[in-house]
Formats: structure tokens, C-alpha cells, sequence
């Protein structure tokens, strides 16, 4: 099936709108950060708590939502969390106090912890082979079109009133109501019990392959969650005194460049191996992260933007294709949700950490230190690649 008739799928289309759901949260309220550090008196090192609050319950219950998801099916699981996170996140645009913004923020992340897992192991539940890698690829375009779109929505939205981005979240509530009723997707069927069920996957777990891609993904996420869709935004607000709006329309460029090199996924993927993208993406990465503090205006800033969202095309989907190759379908929603915890705790940890080094460091020691961390990444991609064939 050309990549073409793969995209009018309508299980696919369906799970198009879960991957879109799962950014939303994140990508939506980034323009809006400057403001809420003005409007609601608190430090730039507090603002990344609205980014930590929403991914650190991910890290904790992914895996035990894939679990279920496993167990039980992939819905039960999946249309409860949707309606989660948009009522958490509605909720969000009604607050005026921060302790409160950062309490919904939490149940919004729990409403979101499973959707980044298994919007991506249905569709390894519904392709294989080459057609796998091209859904993938598909769907993380629609990431990156989502991504680059919301930070336009967002910044018009932030120009406004900060609060107005977080009533985005109301669209979960007939997305949901689609998942109930129109997404026909396999479900596992097992009789194991649960013992011999969380045996078989460890059996799959204990293998270094995959603790290189989930490692590769931990480092992915520190730095595009703490250096790019974090501190970008405050290096843009802070040293070219740019409007919300513009804010979101150069972090939109990057996202606009990755979906058009991961749409294209299936293509490359004929001469390169997804190990081989994943080394390349880090150091993409590396280059990009380390030209942003070097550039003198807001045009040529858009050159590493660029950059980066080259790198980005072809990394995470390359990472969840060889992760949902790694396990059979009973273990894949575990799997991919060990490896979406993986992805929150990088999330997690990447804006505080960066967080600390902007604030007493500058913005130049934060960067620069990112593309250190990709360098380090790409090493990690080279371990991967002594023992991981290609998977079709």
C-alpha cells in the first residue's frame, strides 16, 4: 500500500487525532510561557513546573496502562484518558492561580499518560513490515503538522490572554467520543496469567537493544522538551523581544520542517536503516543546538530551527518503529509504554535541567550544553547499531 492510500485509512486517520491530542498540551501553551511569568509573578525556573507537572505523571503510570491496555484492550484504556486530559485541561483555562494551574496540570498528565503510547502501538498493531515504517513515519508527520500548528494557535491565542491556549483541551471530548465508536483496532487475545504474562514481557525487556533505544529516546526528549520547546521560547521573548504570536510562528518552522522530512519516511527508509537516521538525527541535533546562541537575528535563527527539524523528522519515528519491531502484540503496549515513560522522563527532567543552567549559566551554556547531550546521544545510537538489524 503506497504511503498515499496508507494515509486514508480511517483507523489510521483516527489514531492521526489521538497523536495530535497527545502534543497538544505541551506544544499549544509554549508561546504562552513568557506571559504567564508576567501576569501570574513567578520565576522562570517555576514556569517549567506547568511542563514537569503535565509529563512526570506519564513517567510513573504509562507503564502500568500498558499493562492493562495489554490485558484488557487497547480502548478500555485509551477513551478514558482522552476524556481525562480534556477536562483537566479545560479546567486549566479557568484558573488564576498558579498552585491550582499546576495541580490540573498533573491530572491533565494522567489523562495523557497512556495517548503517546498507544496511538503508536496500534499502528504497530495494525502494520508490519515496510508498511509499518511508512505509518509510523505518516503519523509522525501529523506530530510535527501539529506541533508546528499549535504554536501558531496558541501564540494568537496567548496574544489575547495566557489562559485562552488551555481551552484547546475541549477537543478531546468528540475525539473520544470517535475513538468509542469508529476506531475498529485488533485487540491482544492471551490466556496467559498475569505472572507468566510479566515474564514473557521481561524476556523481551532484558536486552540491550532496547535499552539503547529507550535510552536514545530519554535524551531525545531532555532536549527537546528542556533546550527547544521550553527555553527556546524565553531565549526568543528575552533577546529579540518578539510578540507571543512570532514566538510561536519560528518554533512552528521546526515542526513544519519535521513533518515534511518524516512524512517522507517510507522513502528514505529504502536506503538508510533506522539506525542509521537515528545516528544522523543526533547529530543533527548537535549542530543545530550548537549554532542557536551564534546567530545575531531572528532570520538567521531560523537556519539551526531548520536544522533541527531535520533531525526530529527522522528520529522518533524511527525509534518507535524498531521499539514496536522489538515485541509481539501481546507485550507491544507494555513495550511502547516502558518506552513512552522513557520519553516523559525525559520530558521531565529536560526542563528544570535546562532550566538550571539557563538561569545561572545564560542561555549560551544551555544550548551549547544540549549539543553536548546530543553528542552523547549519538553514541548511544552507535551502540545500537552493533546489534540491531533492520527491521521491515
Amino acid at each position: 500500500m503506497s504511503e498515499g492510500r496508507l494515509s486514508r485509512d480511517r483507523n489510521l486517520q483516527i489514531i492521526f487525532g489521538v497523536t495530535l491530542l497527545a502534543v497538544m498540551a505541551v506544544s499549544s501553551i509554549a508561546p504562552a510561557l513568557p506571559a504567564i511569568v508576567r501576569d501570574l509573578g513567578i520565576s522562570k525556573l517555576q514556569v517549567g513546573l506547568l511542563i514537569t507537572a503535565f509529563t512526570l505523571p506519564g513517567v510513573v503510570l504509562a507503564p502500568f496502562l500498558g499493562v492493562l491496555a495489554d490485558r484488557f484492550g487497547r480502548k478500555r484504556i485509551l477513551v478514558p484518558s482522552i476524556f481525562l486530559f480534556g477536562l483537566a485541561g479545560t479546567a486549566c483555562a479557568l484558573t488564576r492561580d498558579f498552585n491550582t494551574l499546576v495541580m490540573l496540570r498533573v491530572f491533565q498528565g494522567v489523562g495523557a499518560a497512556a495517548l503517546g503510547s498507544l496511538n503508536v502501538t496500534i499502528i504497530g498493531d495494525l502494520y508490519s513490515g515496510k508498511r509499518r515504517t511508512a505509518a509510523m513515519g505518516l503519523n509522525a508527520s501529523v506530530l510535527s503538522i501539529g506541533v508546528a500548528s499549535y504554536p501558531l494557535i496558541g501564540g494568537a491565542l496567548a496574544s489575547l490572554a495566557w489562559h485562552y491556549p488551555f481551552y484547546l483541551s475541549l477537543a478531546a471530548i468528540p475525539l473520544g467520543l470517535i475513538v468509542l465508536t469508529a476506531l475498529r483496532n485488533p485487540e491482544p487475545r492471551t490466556k496467559e496469567g498475569l505472572r507468566d504474562y510479566l515474564g514473557g514481557t521481561w524476556g523481551h525487556l532484558k536486552n540491550l537493544k532496547v535499552a539503547a533505544l529507550f535510552s536514545a529516546g530519554v535524551l531525545t526528549f531532555i532536549i527537546l522538551y528542556g533546550a527547544y520547546l521550553t527555553y527556546f521560547a524565553l531565549l526568543l521573548d528575552e533577546s529579540f523581544h518578539v510578540s507571543a504570536f512570532t514566538i510561536g510562528l519560528v518554533m512552528s518552522l521546526m515542526a513544519l520542517t519535521t513533518a515534511i522530512v518524516s512524512s517522507q519516511l517510507g522513502r528514505i527508509s529504502a536506503w538508510f536503516s533506522e539506525v542509521t537516521l537515528i545516528k544522523a538525527a543526533f547529530a543533527i541535533y548537535a549542530l543545530a543546538l550548537a549554532l542557536i546562541p551564534l546567530m545575531p537575528s531572528l532570520w538567521l535563527l531560523l537556519i539551526p530551527v531548520m536544522i533541527f527539524g531535520i533531525g526530529q523528522g527522522v528520529n522518533l519515528p524511527s525509534i518507535h518503529t524498531l521499539v514496536a519491531g522489538l515485541a509481539p502484540m501481546e507485550y507491544r503496549a507494555a513495550f511502547m509504554s516502558i518506552n513512552a515513560a522513557m520519553l516523559r522522563l525525559g520530558q521531565t527532567i529536560g526542563p528544570p535541567l535546562v532550566g538550571l543552567l539557563y538561569v545561572y549559566g545564560g542561555s549560551d551554556a544551555a544550548f551549547y550544553a544540549t549539543a553536548g547531550l546530543a553528542l552523547v546521544a549519538s553514541v548511544t545510537a552507535i551502540l545500537v547499531g552493533k546489534g540491531l538489524k533492520r527491521r521491515r
